[in-house]
């Protein structure tokens, strides 16, 4: 497996991270064997990075117990702002109470004097982004995290939020962390864009849109699975899926046919086309699923199946990106010199 920096760090990242949210239950000891042997499985191909988070139930605890003796060869990554106590007003949010508390309770159940990259779960409304970018920095000062990063946020609060800690000298955004699949791909009008150009991470979840672009629901004989979701949020309900879906779905299977590879490989590869920042996380239900996902680090999508790919998603960028491209196709709309190097660019691109 091949690695890369995270965002604007030296710090090296495999291309795939591993998402532990599968390790929500401890379970027995057969099931603790079953997680260990897939994270030797993501380390033995390479794989440095684990995913997790302070809702995800038991998974903290098991990874803790899963790394000890080897903690420090991983990059762990955890989530904090989810609710530790519905009960508490003040156990859920981005403010600095729930941060440090949060933070406390993920060393101790990681088992770790530090985290690598903590990541904010998901955009709170109520807390002013000032009180948690220097909140944040402190805990790096403290030494208590390395990096930070933002997830499932609108792209403005990420820049925003970044553009502050760079002007006063606190920590910024190592990367981001979004939804992103051939089934959902909003994340191009403004958040891909965003993170190129403040040179950020891309983690990706939900490639596989739940397992309807797997196969699971289109394939021969596809029958839903217990706890099936879809984009990791809600059940699938295979009535539901629409045409569009198993259009996709279809075109994903058939690629995967010319190319010798699973429509899973296929699904997560693409995620990886539009720029070489992105990372999937790949999680599984056990290691059987885990190694083939992991065989998505291998496939290269030609441009013509990725064309095919995308022909079959019917996504617009909308407005402003379809405005301002339509604008940049005409040559007296920014003069000669703009159409210039808009072709060189693409030039290079190919």
């Amino acid at each position: 497996m091949r690695y890369r920096l995270l965002g604007r760090t030296g710090l090296r990242v495999s291309e795939l991270f591993f998402g532990a949210m599968s390790f929500y239950e401890r379970g027995g000891p057969d099931a603790l064997r079953e997680y260990r042997a897939m994270l030797d499985a993501y380390a033995d191909a390479g794989g440095n990075v684990i995913d997790t988070a302070s809702a995800y139930g038991e998974s903290e605890e098991v990874v803790g117990e899963l790394l000890a003796g080897r903690r420090d060869r991983f990059v762990v990554a955890t989530k904090y702002t989810l609710s530790r106590d519905r009960t508490d007003p003040n156990a859920a949010g981005n403010h600095r109470k729930n941060l440090v508390l949060s933070l406390e309770d993920s060393l101790r159940r990681l088992r770790t004097d530090y985290i690598d990259l903590y990541w904010v779960h998901i955009w709170d409304r109520h807390t002013p982004v000032e009180e948690t970018m220097r909140a944040l920095d402190d805990a790096v000062r403290a030494g208590k995290i390395l990096y930070v990063g933002m997830s499932d946020a609108p792209a403005w609060l990420v820049s925003r939020a970044d553009t502050l800690a760079e002007w006063r000298g606190w920590t910024r955004f190592a990367g981001v962390q979004v939804p992103y699949s051939l089934l959902s791909r909003d994340v191009e009008r403004e958040l891909l864009p965003m993170a190129e150009a403040l040179g950020m991470s891309v983690a990706v979840w939900g490639a596989l849109a739940g397992g309807v672009l797997s196969g699971k629901f289109t394939g021969p004989g596809g029958t839903p699975e217990e706890g099936a979701r879809r984009a990791g949020a809600t059940r699938v309900d295979p009535g539901s899926l629409t045409s569009r879906d198993h259009a996709v779905a279809h075109a994903v299977q058939e690629v995967a046919r010319e190319l010798g590879a699973t429509a899973a490989q296929v699904a997560i590869a693409w995620t990886r086309t539009r720029q070489a920042a992105v990372h999937p996380i790949v999680g599984a239900r056990d290691l059987a699923q885990l190694v083939e996902n992991l065989g998505a680090a291998d496939v290269v999508l030609p441009g013509e199946a990725v064309r095919r790919l995308e022909a079959a998603a019917e996504f617009e960028l909308g407005f402003p990106g379809d405005f301002i491209a339509e604008y940049e196709a005409h040559t007296q709309a920014l003069g000669e010199a703009a159409s210039g190097e808009r072709d060189g660019r693409r030039a290079a691109a190919r």
